[in-house]
């Protein structure tokens, strides 16, 4: 059989194959009002297609556990009721084609409020329908960009019942799997690296200290989380720095107090806490991370990073350095990748019966 469409099990959720869609922000909600956060036509066509196309597992992009947790105004939320009912026509969709329903749970942190990408992404004042961002400390991510206001213990505190509160809904709307999202400079992350996390509390200096926040989030969340369903954690092995930043060494180390804890996944990714630093963009080029995290500790891991190629993604399968891989750019370039892979591989994968003639 060929391990890209080995079916894959955590808890008692069994995954029909290990191509999965990573989080990938649309930016495509109404920015306020009634309807802010909340799902539209354009994000169940999105993810419907991937998941018609034999996708195993998509995870929902980025959707923020409170307002000003949004990267920008145009974020997906899960802040109310109204919000996680709106995503049970995608849940009910995706689960109907074979594909399991993901959610990655956030908060931006000190890179919120800023406006969308193909608009430039720079951040946006008050006047322009834009908010004061939170952070551990009061440390812009870059020039330009505004300081964000220091968390106080209490404020965090609140953080933490968000992300409870979001992961509750989730499961109301339908979700089989629940992600934090621990990477590329976001909240949680910004907590984890020295280079973001001045504090001098409970919260700041050493590693245990650093990666409380991540740890009380995800303690609180398998508390509402079911038993039988996965967690995963999202983090940024590195920040590609020198010194001063998160390293691999220490993800290595986490990834163990995350399986206690309760994770039954880490979603290697890496960078975004860091502006201006070099990283050697090539196929596959943070791969070698998640691989030394499978290697060196008992909790699974999924890879990603331009793996474009059918022979690629089977690789890194089949020679141990993952137990699934994520396809980012590819999944929005061909929806159908999965049923593509089946072909090359002979391999069966889900086929519509509207699409019958594909086959």
């Amino acid at each position: 059989m060929s391990a890209l469409f080995e079916p894959y099990t955590l808890r008692s959720l069994t995954i029909p194959n290990r191509i999965w869609m990573p989080p990938m922000c649309q930016y495509s909600a109404a920015p306020d009002g009634p309807e802010a956060g909340v799902p539209q036509d354009w994000h169940f066509a999105h993810y419907a297609a991937r998941a018609a196309g034999g996708t195993g597992l998509i995870i929902v992009e980025a959707t923020a556990v409170s307002p000003e947790g949004r990267i920008s105004p145009y974020d997906l939320g899960i802040w109310n009721d109204t919000q996680a009912r709106a995503f049970r026509r995608t849940t009910d969709f995706l689960k109907n084609q074979g594909t399991v329903p993901a959610i990655q749970l956030a908060h931006a942190g000190r890179k919120a409020s800023t406006e969308r990408p193909w608009k430039g992404g720079a951040p946006i004042g008050t006047d322009e329908g834009g908010w004061q961002p939170l952070a551990p400390s009061a440390v812009a991510f870059a020039e330009g960009h505004p300081v964000p206001a220091e968390l106080t213990v209490e404020q965090i505190r609140e953080v933490v019942g968000q992300f409870a509160e979001a992961a509750r809904r989730a499961l109301d709307a339908g979700f089989e799997v629940a992600e934090l999202h621990g990477a590329h400079g976001y909240l949680i992350g910004e907590f984890l690296s020295p280079h973001s996390n001045k504090r001098t509390d409970v919260y700041g200096g050493s590693y245990e200290n650093r990666t409380r926040l991540a740890l009380e989030v995800v303690d609180a969340v398998r508390e509402v989380w079911p038993q039988d369903k996965p967690l995963f954690f999202r983090i940024s092995a590195t920040d590609w720095l020198d010194e001063a930043g998160w390293t691999a060494d220490e993800t290595v180390r986490f990834a163990d107090t995350l399986k206690e804890h309760g994770v039954d996944l880490l979603d290697v990714s890496t960078g975004g806490n860091a502006s201006g630093v070099r990283i050697p963009v090539e196929p596959g080029y943070q791969v070698p991370f998640a691989a030394r995290v499978k290697a060196e500790t008992a909790l699974p891991v999924a890879a990603v990073g331009l793996i474009t190629e059918v022979a690629q993604a089977e690789k890194i399968l089949a020679n141990g350095e993952a137990d699934a891989v994520l396809l980012g750019r590819e999944l929005l370039r061909d929806p159908s990748w999965a049923r593509r892979a089946g072909r090359e591989l002979g391999a069966e994968v889900h086929v519509p019966d509207q699409y019958h003639r594909s086959v």
